[in-house]
């Protein structure tokens, strides 16, 4: 039996429960871990790491694809889905097996089953082999979130899908309805239309990828639209009608209902915060629309009772969890870390092209009351993305025209995902257009595109 009596115990062990867990044992706080699913939550089991996985293998099928381009011969190329599913299943079980090791060297114990709080420091844990009472000053609540389920939308597994559906599918679809343009939508659309699916997507907003600098979701969707995809922005599924083998989706764009019909359809309409069951209510726990309400430093309003990830809402970012994770277990130990910015939070789309951005869009810098210097950049005009064989891209720099800070900085085309931390990093360190252009980046790479996109929002530019 585990012990009772603990400094910290944390409920859930996703990307920032276990996080949150390890650093609170780093810092000599006794800690529990408790997990009613898998460890490593959502994310390494069916989120971030297995469509990851997945998406590198349509990557390379559209490389194989292009071996002409490079000088190469592929004959007879195809894919088994089967056999990428299981390469999927397998990464995300080493990642998850991972977390198991490292909370484990730790020496944090990891109780598997489902918890209540059932007072001010007190949870309860249903295994099973029976119930756990618990006690501990603090409480870490990292339960995460599930895929938003729309009334008549919802999924079967069969014909219409979630994300988990979408991970293990029972069949390759033809005609794919996608419900949504977020990461998670263009995600499974720029797989399943890379595998030869005739692909559909429909955002009820103005425009595909919402959050993103409206530049880079124009950019985006015109290369989608070049892979065949179709996209319909400010239109809504109102029905879906299933019949044996098909879906007859009811859309509604321009003020008139059009009926399309396809054999799967995948629902990535937002998520919703795991809060059920957990007693929140009777602490008085404030709510807002599935997420608990917190104070910049995840503070929920009841002594104690902290909430971290997506359970505490915006941005659902696995690396924001875990960075919350670090910053409450500092807090009870008694450091002063600073709190989590959303807005130097980086988000990352691993579609092809791939999309990423940190910091203000410049319409929202705008709104703020920014005067902002612009800068652009194209892949064309990048030797190594050329090379690459990847020209299709830009990188879009927004900075304040008084001060020279770094307001935002937005992606798209290859490996931006990896490019993007050099502006994070320049954003934490309050760098400014100045630190920037007198840094020296190495040639040839493609970073050498975010060089160059600073010095044209200041008409420096060289290579354009």
């Amino acid at each position: 039996m585990a012990e009772t009596s603990y400094d910290v115990i944390v409920i859930g062990a996703g990307p920032g429960g276990y996080v949150a867990a390890i650093r609170a044992a780093q810092l000599g706080l006794k800690t529990v871990v408790i997990e009613r699913e898998h460890m490593g939550g959502i994310c390494l089991n069916w989120g971030c790491i297995p469509t990851k996985a997945m998406l590198r293998s349509s990557e390379v099928f559209h490389l194989m694809e292009r071996a002409k381009d490079f000088g190469l011969k592929a004959d007879g190329i195809g894919y088994d889905l089967d056999a990428v599913v299981k390469r999927s299943r397998a990464v995300a079980k080493q990642l998850s097996s991972g977390v198991s090791h490292l909370v484990k060297k730790n020496k944090v114990p990891a109780i598997m089953g489902e918890a209540t709080i059932t007072g001010k420091g007190k949870v309860s844990v249903k295994t099973d082999k029976g119930s756990e009472e618990l006690t501990a000053k603090h409480i870490i609540l990292a339960t995460g979130a599930r895929a938003r389920e729309l009334p008549g939308l919802e999924a079967d597994g069969d014909l219409v899908w979630t994300y988990k559906h979408a991970l293990v599918p029972p069949r390759m679809p033809k005609k794919l309805l996608v419900i949504g343009s977020g990461a998670i939508g263009i995600e499974f659309a720029s797989f399943y239309n890379t595998l030869g699916a005739d692909t559909t997507v429909v955002e009820v907003m103005d425009r595909i990828l919402p959050v993103e600098d409206a530049e880079i979701s124009a950019f985006a969707k015109k290369s989608f639209a070049k892979q065949g995809m179709k996209i319909m922005e400010k239109a809504m599924v109102k029905q879906l009608d299933r019949g044996k083998g098909k879906v007859t989706a009811h859309i509604e764009i321009g003020g008139k209902v059009e009926k399309h019909e396809f054999d799967t359809v995948i629902s990535a309409v937002g998520i919703v915060g795991n809060t059920e069951g957990l007693g929140l209510e009777a602490l008085g726990v404030k709510i807002d629309r599935t997420h608990v309400v917190t104070d910049e430093y995840c503070r929920t309003g009841v002594d104690g009772l902290y909430a971290i990830g997506d359970i505490a809402g915006a941005p659902w970012l696995a690396h924001k969890a875990s960075h919350e994770g670090v910053m409450v277990a500092e807090m009870i130990a008694g450091a002063h870390p600073h709190p989590v910015k959303p807005e130097s939070i980086a988000g990352c789309t691993y579609c092809h092209p791939q999309v990423a951005s940190v910091g203000f869009t410049e319409a929202k810098a705008k709104e703020l009351g920014y005067d902002v210097k612009v800068g652009r950049f194209p892949f064309i005009g990048n030797g190594k993305a050329i090379a690459l064989g990847e020209p299709e891209g830009m990188v879009k720099t927004v900075f304040d025209a008084k001060t020279g800070e770094l307001l935002g900085a937005h992606m798209v085309g290859a490996e931006v995902t990896e490019m993007i931390q050099g502006y994070v990093v320049g954003r934490q360190l309050e760098t400014t257009e100045e630190d920037l252009m007198q840094t020296v980046f190495p040639h040839p790479t493609l970073s050498e595109m975010m060089h160059e996109s600073v010095l044209d929002a200041y008409g420096r530019v060289i290579h354009m």
